[in-house]
């Protein structure tokens, strides 16, 4: 028993400096890293159920103690297997985030595409371009007058706090 516990141990240690290559590993080989250390887990884990029998078998004196190192050694490796599946889900979800952020960064948000639809309708609808006209140019003075109000409500709201205060 106390080979297998020993290598076992020492494959531990080696996932656990794994596990700090994965936070500095590129993209390419990220993957590779994150198999490896998930191959290595799976390796331990039947080791773990190979010294749990032998541990069984011990004389009556050491049974206690060796199942004690292998609980140990088990709850350390579900650890490490938790750790890897942390580090997964946060990159999944960093990988998900670039990939919307460049669909929204390769949208194009025009007006002139939404106005030429918008034409496109109202010529279906039977609306002369006079009517057109009309409305862009009550669009455009509208605009004015949004911004005219805008600019009076500001100092009336000025004048208010200036003089009630």
């Amino acid at each position: 028993m106390e080979p297998l516990y020993q290598q076992t141990h020492k494959q531990v240690h080696e996932i656990q400096s794994h596990m700090g290559r994965l936070e500095t590993a590129d993209k390419q080989s990220l993957h590779l890293v994150e198999n490896e250390i998930q191959a290595s887990i799976d390796q331990i884990f039947s080791h773990l159920e190979r010294l749990e029998i032998l541990s069984s078998k011990e004389p009556p004196n050491k049974r206690q103690n060796a199942k004690l190192r292998v609980d140990q050694l088990k709850y350390d490796v579900q650890h490490l297997q938790t750790a890897l599946r942390t580090f997964q889900h946060r990159r999944y979800a960093r990988e998900e985030q670039e990939r919307q952020r460049e669909e929204l960064l390769s949208r194009t948000f025009t007006t002139n595409g939404t106005q030429k639809k918008i034409l496109d309708i109202a010529n279906m609808l039977g609306l002369s371009n006079t009517v057109m006209r009309l409305i862009e140019k009550r669009a455009f003075q509208d605009k004015y007058f949004m911004i005219g109000g805008m600019l009076l409500t500001c100092v009336v709201m000025f004048l208010v706090v200036q003089y009630l205060t």
